[in-house]
Parts: structure tokens; C-alpha cells; sequence
């Protein structure tokens, strides 16, 4: 399996956990809802949904709307088809989620993961945050050593680009800071204290840590296409 193809295979199944969805519903909140995939066609996504079904981490159901039912006879074509998540599947998404290693936290990854955190357990989200801070910590020094070799040589433009990005990488790390602290401190997803210890909900996660403030996170994630 690819790299891209498990981020969209994880993200499919992390939205068919909250409800079953037509091809169309998904691809949509995949497009609104995670900018990692801004721009991917159906050539993509139904490839996807075929190694999920054939695995037996989804099912499909005829529409049950009654929209799906005129389509049919109305259009002269079948109805739509509802992915649904199995058993199975929502046992493998929670696998997936309590994954720490250093895909979690990288570029292509962690978009995608901290888009699920409220289903993640704090001790994991925790683990994530850490590692996703260490790793750009690692690329800003680079980044600073790289500029100070080469200040001299470079012109005022290309310059301003390396500033640019360095301004990105240490933006990042700010806001990374501040949900790693809000986390240890426990507060909910207004930034107030929670009372007594900070729940975990090893299914669903607790939704504590999110403050609604800050920067966001300056990934430089490729968009999906298709080939």
C-alpha cells in the first residue's frame, strides 16, 4: 500500500465511522472537510472503497431515502449505494488511530490524523502533537543552519522564500505549543479547565485540547489526483 492511498483509506474509514455515506457524500466532506484532499477524483476514491470492501471493513446498501428510490426509475439508472463501516472496519480504524509512529506526525500524515482527534485518545494525541513538533523543530534548525551557509549567495528573492518558509515551519510550531499545553492542562475545546482529571475515552476519544485559537497548521501536503 501506498503512502497517500493508507492516508485515504484511514481518512474513509474515520468518516464512515460517523455515519454510512453515498460515494458522492463522501468524496464531497473529503474535499470540504480535509484539505489533504482538495482535489481528488472518483478514479481515485472508488479504487479505495473497492480494497476496503474486499478487506471486510465495508459493506454496501442500496440507498434508503426516498430521493434513492425515485433514481432510479426516474433517471433509468439504480439507486445510489451506501458504504457502511463493519465491525471489522471501525476495529481497524481504532488500530490505526492509536498509532504513534513517525507516520503519524509527518507532512502527508498528520492532517489527516489530527483531523480525527476528537475520536483519539488524549494520551495519543499527545504522543502525535510531540512527535509532529520534534520533527519540524528538526527541519527548522536545518532550515536555519541551510540559510546561514548560504545567505550570501542568494538573491534578495530567493531569500524572502526561505524566510517565508522558515516563518511557516516556526508558525507551526507555536500552535503546536499551544495545543500540547492545553492538552497537559486538560481543557476542553474552549480553552476552560475541566474538572477533576482529564477523561479518556479509549473508543471515542475525549475532545479535550483543541483551543479555538492560533494559527493553523502549515502543512505542505500534495493534493490527491488522479493519474
Amino acid at each position: 500500500m501506498s503512502r497517500r492511498s493508507g492516508i485515504l483509506e484511514f481518512a474513509v474509514l474515520g468518516l464512515l465511522r460517523e455515519s454510512p455515506m453515498h460515494g458522492y457524500e463522501l468524496r464531497k466532506r473529503l474535499n470540504t472537510s480535509l484539505g489533504v484532499f482538495r482535489a481528488f477524483s472518483y478514479g481515485t476514491l472508488y479504487p479505495c472503497l473497492k480494497t476496503l470492501l474486499a478487506n471486510g471493513w465495508l459493506v454496501e446498501e442500496p440507498g434508503n431515502t426516498h430521493e434513492d428510490a425515485l433514481a432510479a426509475p426516474l433517471a433509468g439508472r439504480r439507486a445510489k449505494i451506501v458504504y457502511r463501516l463493519t465491525a471489522e472496519g471501525k476495529e481497524h480504524f481504532e488500530e490505526l488511530l492509536s498509532q504513534t509512529g513517525p507516520d503519524a506526525y509527518e507532512d502527508e500524515h498528520f492532517a489527516a490524523r489530527f483531523a480525527f482527534f476528537g475520536q483519539t485518545s488524549r494520551d495519543v494525541r499527545m504522543r502525535v502533537l510531540e512527535g509532529r513538533r520534534s520533527r519540524l523543530e528538526e527541519r527548522l534548525e536545518k532550515m536555519r543552519a541551510s540559510l546561514a551557509r548560504t545567505r550570501e549567495r542568494l538573491d534578495d528573492y530567493t531569500l524572502e522564500l526561505q524566510r517565508h518558509g522558515m516563518e511557516s515551519v516556526e508558525r507551526e510550531v507555536r500552535w503546536l505549543n499551544e495545543l500540547i499545553e492545553s492538552e497537559r492542562a486538560g481543557r476542553d475545546v474552549k480553552g476552560s479547565a475541566t474538572e477533576g482529571p482529564a477523561q479518556q475515552d479509549t473508543t471515542t476519544g475525549s475532545t479535550g485540547g483543541l483551543p479555538r485559537r492560533g494559527d493553523t497548521p502549515a502543512t505542505d501536503t500534495p493534493d490527491d489526483t488522479a493519474t
